[in-house]
């Protein structure tokens, strides 16, 4: 294992990812068995992974034949979820979260993976990546269940910033159909609006004027705007990409995680209810086994910070290390599709598309 700044030189063949070890609600030990996990699995990763080395070198200890892909970048100090933001950008740097960052932002790695606090992560990322040109706001966007055949619908803002103007809702439509086309494979995919109705009147004024500018966008920024769409549209098969504020993508998320657990706790209830209903539970085991691996959160565990000069994965905080694995694949997959750089070029063509829209409909009216 290589220790201090000698770093597994990367190939074209290659990915080395970035791995935040501190911060999560399970500690370093999660991480680690995730990014052995990972290891063993993709013979094409390497690692630099940053946090306290007392803590660190033993969990490594044992895996002793993937220490030429690790490297351990000491970091003496940790983020907490506690921590707010304004201080840790001020008062950062020795963290291991400021660390992992620092390692795409030197060109070291290719993706940063923490299961840290997301305020600071999103923080520490803008200060040390930056936002892309015309970038007004990052934001963030995670992996929805749906009835697609995928399995899943990207959203977005999810937390990032509870604003969004009409400029922004483009941006982020944009970005969020780059990151379908690399994530999901989905060569054009269909976006939505999110809105309180689907009738073209409704919703709030820059809602409407978002609408326009994505609807003349739609063939420069490389998706099907499909309209608005409601709040059952989430998890649907009508539309791959939903955009919303983070504002609203952020309750909508945890809505949808406290009604998940809600409905797992009382099919865990029938099935336990009894002599009867533990016999029934046997007798469709396999089926509930095959739905809780198909909304399980930890297979799509990963959301990712879209708008930056960088890739980062926000992996949950309460993350074990199959969801920790779930978040290096995600990485990976985004790192070797050229993700960043095609989503630049995107967000560019869009913009000029979009703006070309507002003033011809803003011509028209005079």
């Amino acid at each position: 294992m290589s220790n201090g700044t000698d770093l597994p030189q990367e190939s074209a063949l290659r990915t080395v990812i970035s791995l935040d070890a501190m911060g999560g609600d399970r500690g370093p030990a999660a991480v680690v068995a995730g990014l052995v996990d990972s290891a063993r699995r993709d013979a094409a990763l390497d690692f630099v992974l940053h946090g306290d080395e007392a803590m660190l070198k033993p969990l490594l200890a044992p895996h002793g034949d993937l220490a030429p892909r690790i490297t351990l970048r000491h970091a003496p100090r940790v983020v907490t979820m506690e921590d707010k933001p304004s201080q840790v950008m001020r008062h950062g740097e020795g963290t291991s979260m400021w660390s992992c960052i620092d390692s795409v932002k030197q060109g070291e790695a290719r993706v940063a993976v923490s299961c840290g606090n997301t305020g600071a992560l999103m923080a520490v990322s803008m200060i040390r990546l930056r936002k892309l040109p015309g970038v007004n706001r990052p934001a963030i966007a995670c992996l929805w269940p749906s009835r697609n055949p995928g399995g899943f619908n990207v959203m977005l803002d999810v937390g990032a910033d509870i604003k969004a103007e009409p400029e922004d809702l483009l941006q982020y439509a944009t970005m969020g159909a780059a990151y379908a086309r690399n994530g999901l494979d989905l060569k054009r995919p269909r976006v939505g609006l999110l809105n309180v109705g689907t009738e073209e009147h409704k919703g709030r004024a820059e809602l409407k004027i978002a609408h326009d500018r994505m609807l003349a966008a739609q063939d420069a920024a490389g998706f099907d705007f499909v309209g608005f769409v409601e709040g059952g549209d989430i998890p649907s098969a009508r539309v791959d990409v939903i955009v919303t504020d983070g504002f609203t993508g952020n309750i909508a998320l945890k809505t949808g995680e406290g009604t998940a657990k809600l409905v797992s706790d009382f099919v865990r209830q029938v099935f336990t209810g009894g002599v009867i209903a533990k016999f029934a539970a046997l007798l469709v085991l396999k089926s509930l086994r095959a739905m809780g691996e198909r909304v399980d959160p930890r297979r799509v565990n990963g959301g990712v910070f879209l708008g930056l000069n960088g890739t980062v994965v926000k992996s949950h905080g309460s993350a074990d290390a199959t969801g920790v694995s779930a978040a290096i694949r995600l990485a990976a997959q985004l790192a070797r599709s050229g993700f960043n750089d095609r989503l630049a070029a995107r967000l560019a063509s869009a913009e000029a598309a979009g703006q070309d829209a507002t003033e011809q409909k803003s011509g028209e009216k005079q």
